[in-house]
């Protein structure tokens, strides 16, 4: 186990023992994040952007997230690389624990679930293809940024088309 100690494909446990050491590790790694944007968000109240905070818009947004940004929370651990910007945020925000700590469980057990799972699946079959035949993981490399790149690159052109809302608050 000491090569894949990082896989949890690869642990001699039982699969709830492995469930439950990944929910513990993701439980703190995001409920610390939400903490940072806690004290950050106080941190920032003292500097000009305190101001803005004070604003009618921006406590009508927050009120908004705060209530309706639970499920944000949860299904951001379905996804890759934004569980910390949607953590942060909510902490940022000042989500109410009562909202943020049941969507926060829930999305911990989630991604704990997939993870013990089938999370490594795709790192497993890279890590093969590079074994076997290095160009091959490259290119699937190459594909998947690509199909990032294109992704994000439409996004700004839709929002364009649909027009920005305005911040009326």
């Amino acid at each position: 186990m000491a090569e894949n100690w990082w896989n949890p494909l690869a642990w001699d446990a039982p699969f709830p023992v492995v469930v439950a050491a990944l929910f513990v590790v993701v439980v703190s790694r995001a409920g610390a994040t939400y903490a940072v944007g806690r004290f950050a968000a106080t941190g920032s109240r003292r500097t000009r952007a305190g101001d803005v905070m004070t604003r009618p818009g921006f406590a009508s947004a927050v009120e908004r997230i705060n209530r309706l940004g639970a499920p944000v929370v949860t299904l951001s651990f379905l996804t890759v690389g934004v569980q910390t910007v949607v953590n942060f945020s909510a902490g940022f925000l000042q989500m109410p624990l009562r909202r943020y700590l049941p969507a926060l469980l829930a999305g911990c057990l989630v991604w704990a679930l997939v993870y013990a799972s089938v999370g490594f699946v795709g790192f497993s079959a890279l890590a093969l293809a590079w074994r076997q035949h290095p160009a091959i993981a490259i290119a699937l490399v190459l594909l998947v940024v690509a199909a990032l790149l294109v992704a994000l690159r439409r996004r700004p052109s839709q929002r364009a088309r649909r027009g920005h809302p305005t911040d009326s608050g």
